[in-house]
């Protein structure tokens, strides 16, 4: 079994236009993958009316509120109108920022269809997304402060669940190290880090292992094979895998190479989620 449980179709702002959710179904069984879930971005910070929103920025021409809320909507909607026609296709979303808007996070969550939900951070409270930031004219105790931040919002993330899988655990570091070459100390979080892991153990949630690394400069993958050991040495076995596709030509990529890390650091199963619920499968 092979599947990529996390995509972008053109329903999110960052994705190629072209990427229409048929077309991904199709690309997917072509490449051989026995599932394709469809996880398109819900940031729930910018689900708000646009006088209430600190960052106005969005890539996309469309409003902060519709790109938010209806792109989301109207992704989870066309997945499961093609779900009885692809039989490889899951419904999914990718939860970003749930603890900045509460009420939009339990709005999303309450469509009923929906086979998977990442809980994701990709910005810290009033701040903007990392892949905003110039790293450059920080100091190293400006990051640092940064990262504590995100690692104690995503601590709080897994209390408060929601979720089914933590989504690419280091994504800071895809813009600080592998967009800008600075390598922060990442020791000073690792028990943090064994927090995360251990509410999220406890809770039978799972994380991911976001194969997007591979194929960018930061060349690993998100988190990385220190994580996968510290994670599956606490007892961790629920994990999932995904390409963070932005287009059709990055379905599946790096899958392979991902479920042979995983084999390195001991795991014997990847999990795919469908309505909700952890299916394990032998790697």
């Amino acid at each position: 079994m092979l599947f990529d449980s996390h995509t972008h179709s053109s329903f999110s702002p960052d994705a190629d236009k072209g990427t229409d959710i048929e077309k991904m179904a199709q690309q997917a069984a072509s490449s051989g993958l026995d599932y394709i879930t469809i996880t398109d971005h819900c940031d729930c910070n910018y689900w708000l009316p646009e006088s209430e929103c600190d960052y106005k920025e969005y890539p996309k021409e469309d409003s902060i509120m519709f790109g938010a809320r209806d792109y989301a909507l109207l992704s989870i909607e066309k997945a499961l109108t093609l779900k009885s026609k692809y039989m490889n296709l899951l419904c999914g979303i990718e939860l970003g920022q749930p603890l900045q808007n509460p009420q939009a996070a339990e709005r999303i969550l309450s469509c009923e269809g929906l086979d998977f939900v990442i809980g994701s951070l990709h910005m810290n409270a009033h701040k903007p997304d990392f892949y905003y930031m110039q790293y450059d004219i920080m100091d190293i105790s400006e990051i640092n402060a940064l990262l504590s931040d995100y690692f104690t919002e995503l601590l709080e993330m897994c209390k408060q669940g929601g979720f089914d899988s933590l989504g690419h655990l280091t994504y800071p570091l895809r813009y600080i190290e592998g967009e800008f070459g600075i390598t922060p100390d990442m020791s000073a979080f690792d028990d943090i880090i064994r927090d995360i892991f251990r509410t999220l153990i406890e809770n039978g949630k799972a994380i991911e292992l976001n194969t997007s690394g591979f194929r960018q400069r930061y060349g690993r993958p998100f988190p990385d094979e220190h994580y996968l050991k510290l994670y599956r040495l606490l007892g961790g076995e629920l994990i999932t895998i995904g390409s963070d596709a932005h287009r059709l030509t990055d379905i599946g990529a790096g899958l392979k190479e991902g479920c042979e890390l995983l084999k390195e650091c001991g795991y014997r199963y990847i999990t795919l989620f469908k309505g909700r619920k952890p299916e394990n499968y032998k790697l």
